[in-house]
Order: structure tokens, then sequence, then C-alpha cells
């Protein structure tokens, strides 16, 4: 079977475990990754972590987003076989297609999770026993979609878990003055893009007996996401200033970040798929704008920093 992307040009038995894991489609990886970053990059501002630690712990964060994205799209495609069956968009899905089986699907599932402990064991021990907690959300997330219309919620309270455990893996524990608000608003920017996300799917969830908040809110999306959207917004300044932040965030957050929620949602229509897989997409650029706030306030707190002390040297008489 061909896929119409870089997969194809992979041997033909692994173009369907590659598809399974929609490494062809990165945007889910890219919402994995950011809020780790944003966890990462708090921690640095607070304890001082050299950047080179930092960017290094990054880029340990961005393999494992990559391996447990594609984990998770196993888990998701297992549970919702039948229903991936019958839904339009889903229904070549490799599992629900029958390209690869429940057995193989399951024994593949197994190598991602332990490259996915490789990663995880490269952490302290506070975090790699936190990083455990997140899995029985990763589970149950697929089933939720069955008896609640808030399955986003369960959805975000997994994708944001990185914020956390981003936070841990360079402190050794977690603040949750800072860490709590900053997870929440991850929580609430994932109920905005899922949501919009959520109703490409509309027609056939109803018909397939799938709930979700696309159709809970309804007609009433735009009105309730722009609650979610200064949630977000809101929580995130909270963060920063329980994190003693400084301007540059605050700028950014509030001016950049505010101006990407409110476009997303004047450009959205929910009654075009095509649309909300485009505003879907746009928002790997929102977690790129709260990092760049996160990067740009450490940057200046350090080069403050830097001329305050070479300040005090010259008032000193020392050389520089």
């Amino acid at each position: 079977m061909e896929y119409g992307t870089f997969i194809d040009t992979f041997p033909a038995a692994a173009r369907p475990y590659l598809y399974l894991t929609r490494i062809d489609k990165p945007i889910g990886t890219w919402l994995l990754y950011w809020p780790c970053t944003w966890g990462i990059g708090m921690a640095a501002f607070s304890t001082g972590m050299p950047i080179g630690d930092m960017t290094a712990l990054m880029a340990l964060f961005g393999t494992g987003a990559v391996v447990m994205r594609g984990a998770g799209c196993t888990i998701n495609d297992m549970w919702d076989v039948d229903f991936d069956k019958k839904v339009e968009r889903t229904k070549t899905r490799p599992i629900a297609s029958g390209l690869i089986t429940r057995p193989k699907a399951l024994a593949f599932l197994g190598l991602q999770l332990s490259a996915g402990l490789a990663v995880l064991l490269q952490l302290n021990p506070y975090t790699i026993l936190f990083c455990f907690g997140s899995m029985p959300l990763v589970v149950i997330y697929p089933f939720m979609k069955r008896i609640t219309y808030w399955p986003q919620l369960v959805l975000g309270l997994a994708y944001n878990w990185g914020a956390l455990a981003g936070w841990s893996a360079v402190a050794g524990g977690i603040d949750w003055t800072v860490a709590l608000p900053l997870y929440t608003a991850g929580v609430s920017w994932t109920l905005v893009y899922d949501t919009v996300y959520g109703h490409q799917d509309k027609r056939d969830d109803i018909a397939a007996g799938v709930k979700s908040t696309s159709l809970l809110f309804g007609d009433h999306t735009k009105a309730v996401l722009s609650g979610f959207s200064a949630s977000t917004i809101g929580f995130l300044c909270l963060s920063g200033y329980m994190n003693g932040n400084g301007l540059p965030f605050y700028l950014t957050v509030a001016g950049a970040g505010t101006a990407h929620l409110i476009w997303q949602l004047k450009r959205v229509d929910i009654n075009s798929p095509p649309v909300c897989w485009r505003i879907f997409k746009s928002n790997a650029w929102f977690g790129a704008i709260i990092l760049g706030a996160i990067l740009a306030d450490l940057a200046y707190d350090r080069l403050s920093a830097a001329d305050a002390s070479d300040g005090s040297d010259a008032s000193d008489g020392r050389p520089k």
C-alpha cells in the first residue's frame, strides 16, 4: 500500500507500522513536545541550569515525544479499531484496514514502550517514577470517547504531563505553585485545539456513537473555546508570576500568544474539515511562541545578571 508521503520510500513491510505511528503527521509530536519544553525552560529559569544542559534535556524529551506519541497512536488504534472502520478519515489506518493484526500491533507496542523506557531511564529517579503516572491516562483516553463528552480533557491531562515531568527533570522535584498553573494552561490549550480537531469527524462520530467536546459544544464551540483560550493565557501568566518571570515573558505570552489564539478562533470554520485541520496544525506555532517567551525571558535574565555582575566588579575596582 502507498500513502503518498515519505513513508513510501521505506520497505513495504515497514510502511504500515510507520503509518500507524503517524510519523508523517508530526503535529501530534509537536503538541506533546511543547509542554515538555515549557516545563524545562521554566525550571531552568528558576534553578539557573546552564543553557547547554537545558538544550540537551530538551533534545532528550524530543526523542521521547516522538517515541511515545507513536506508542499512543498504537494504543488508540487498538482500542478504536471498530470505530475507525466506520469513519471515512480513519478507515485506512493499518489496524482498521487489516494490514496489521492486533497481536502484531501489541508486539510493536512492546517495542515502542521499550524504546520509551530507554529514554526515560536517562532522567533522575523522581522523574522516572513520576512519568509512570501518565500511563493510565494514555491507556484510558481512547475509552473515554465511549462514555463521556469530555475525552479531550483526559487527552489534555495525558498530553501535558510533560510540563510537570520537564520541571522535575531539571529540579529533581516539582514546585507545584509554578508547575500546576503551567499544566492547567496546557490542558486548557488541548481543549481548544482538540475540539477543533474533533469537528472534522463529527458526522461520522454521531453515526458511530463516539462522544467529544466538539459534539458537546456544537454551534457554541467558538464561544466556549474563547473561554478556554483566555484560561490558557491566564494560567500561563500565573505560572510566570509564581516563577518570577519578567517582562519579555508576559509581553510574548499576552501579546503574540493571545493574538494567535484569537486568529485561530476567527479563522476556524467548524463545518469545514480542511479548515479545521489547518487551524489544528497551526497550534505547533502557539507552542513555539510560548517556548520563545520562556527563552527570551531566560536570556534577558541571564544577560541582566551578567551586566549587574560586571558593574559590581567595576565598582569594586576589580578587573573584569
